[in-house]
């Protein structure tokens, strides 16, 4: 692996440098390439470093800077008057070419207005998109919009779509990945007239489009990027986690209720030690503000180290991949395919 250099928002999310620093370290000492800026309040972030060896030491360095955008801190306050925030200056240093990407916990409207602001949109995407990947039944699906547009038109569906399928080819090797439209059915009269719209240009583009796709269809192996807009997407994003934290708490209480329960739990302890592996929503962490000219990548808010470090690999694996070039070479081309992909059912 080629060195790569990546920006870490050290005070942002609900946990701020007791995540931020452990997850860098960590990642240090697996990726020999790997060189991190810790951006933040340099009195804070010092002495939290003081028993990380010599090695890693060599890779790590601090930006200071005075502020902190807070969680719940309106976006447009956070961008005018917080201009040496630590998420403000990280993604300032991939601007300057002193960071390949930028990974923050913080507040994600702010992130997004201020990435935006600061690195610009690729030319021929008018929004950029929040896309993460969600387990299912083969792997994962990579679903987008989960939050950044609240309402989209179909021009902007149609983007949406082929920056997720370009992000799934490049992180997953999917050479033609399946792009579904998220839809109330998948017959072709339902929907509004921005899905319908949104289908037809989708059809029309040189994707492998499968057509209407509904939430279910998200957990199997039917598709392979899902597109929505951002206030569909955010709520069907967190649906599924309250659901998952609920039948988490069901399975623990059946489990215990009674002495036999516990038992049969001892005997099951290996399964269920590999289905809660596979449905551990911290490998998940690290979505992508794809449609930027460079590479930030939002983790949860109330990530934990091993969730951190693993929105810091996929910064790692799109700075790797290239997936802003890429995009902007399939949006160049015409969206993408030298011919039309046969629609599957």
């Amino acid at each position: 692996m080629k060195p790569i250099s990546i920006a870490l928002d050290a005070m942002g999310g609900d946990h701020g440098p007791s995540v931020v620093v452990p997850a860098a370290l960590d990642m240090l000492r697996r990726y020999p390439a790997l060189h991190i800026v810790l951006v933040g309040d340099t009195a804070v972030l010092e002495p939290m470093l003081e028993k990380a060896g010599a090695a890693a030491r060599a890779r790590l360095e601090i930006q200071h800077a005075s502020q902190t955008v807070l969680m719940h801190e309106p976006a447009s306050q956070a961008l005018r008057g917080k201009k040496d925030s630590s998420m403000r200056v990280a993604i300032n240093l991939v601007k300057e070419g002193r960071a390949a990407a930028c990974v923050s916990a913080g507040n994600t409207g702010a992130l997004m207005a201020t990435a935006r602001f600061v690195l610009k949109t690729l030319p021929g995407i008018d929004r950029p998109a929040i896309i993460s990947a969600i387990p299912a039944g083969a792997g994962h699906t990579h679903v987008l919009d989960l939050g950044a547009n609240a309402g989209a038109e179909p021009e902007h569906l149609l983007q949406f779509g082929i920056m997720g399928a370009v992000l799934a080819t490049a992180i997953d090797g999917i050479e033609n990945p399946r792009v579904g439209l998220l839809n109330i059915g998948e017959e072709e009269i339902k929907g509004n007239d921005t899905v319908r719209q949104a289908g037809q240009l989708l059809n029309d583009s040189k994707l492998n489009y499968i057509g209407f796709v509904e939430g279910n269809d998200i957990f199997t192996d039917k598709v392979d990027v899902v597109v929505t807009d951002g206030f569909t997407g955010n709520i069907a994003l967190k649906t599924m986690e309250g659901m998952a934290k609920l039948i988490a708490s069901y399975i623990k209480e059946e489990y215990t209720k009674h002495w036999y329960s516990r038992f049969i739990a001892l005997l099951s302890m290996p399964v269920l030690g590999r289905l809660k592996k596979r449905l551990d929503p911290r490998q998940y962490n690290g979505a992508s503000l794809v449609g930027l000219r460079e590479i930030v990548i939002k983790s949860h808010g109330s990530a934990d180290a091993f969730s951190f470090a693993n929105a810091i690999k996929i910064a790692m694996l799109e700075v790797e991949k290239q997936v802003p070039q890429k995009i902007r070479v399939l949006l160049e081309n015409g969206h993408g395919m030298t011919e039309k992909k046969q629609v599957v059912s």
